[in-house]
């Protein structure tokens, strides 16, 4: 267990270094689609920044845990996933967090039984939606990073 903490420096530099590169990943996929014409750059700008940025400290540990004592192939994998796993959740799950707070003006008082029904169901709408519209973004760039830094971590762990 001990083996698979990360090194300090790669969990607190790695995080917003795989935020930028999701954050470019997500406005190279707006440029390619629509000339980054949106009235809601920022708020696509910061939701990808901080869906990399809050993933990475728990796809990392992950990965390093699955991957322990295993070899070159399984390494890649685990990171693989992990980060592929852990962004897009935390993504998804920052996504349904603002259209809750977008939606909640019209829904029930906080704790009631019609609250939590409709807390979950906005939830998995916006999980939803986001998987539907918000996955495109990640692609092509946001591919090729997660690849390369699947790679480098693989080579780097023994």
């Amino acid at each position: 267990m001990r083996a698979a903490l990360p090194p300090y420096p790669d969990l607190v530099a790695g995080a917003p270094l795989w935020g930028m590169q999701m954050l470019v990943s997500a406005m190279l996929g707006l440029y390619l689609r629509n000339g980054l014409e949106t009235s809601r750059l920022a708020e696509v700008a910061a939701l990808y920044f901080l869906g990399g940025l809050l993933a990475w400290p728990f796809a990392l540990p992950t990965a390093r845990f699955l991957a322990y004592g295993k070899p070159p192939e399984a390494r890649f994998a685990a990171f693989f996933v992990t980060l592929i796993a852990a962004t897009i959740a935390m993504t998804a799950f920052l996504f349904a967090m603002e259209y809750r707070i977008f939606y909640s003006r019209w829904h029930a008082p906080f704790g009631s039984g019609i609250w939590i029904f409709q807390f979950i169901f906005t939830s998995i709408s916006a999980v939803y939606q986001f998987l539907v519209i918000g996955l495109r973004l990640f692609l092509p760039l946001g591919l090729v990073c997660l690849v390369v830094n699947s790679y480098y971590l693989a080579k780097r762990m023994r």
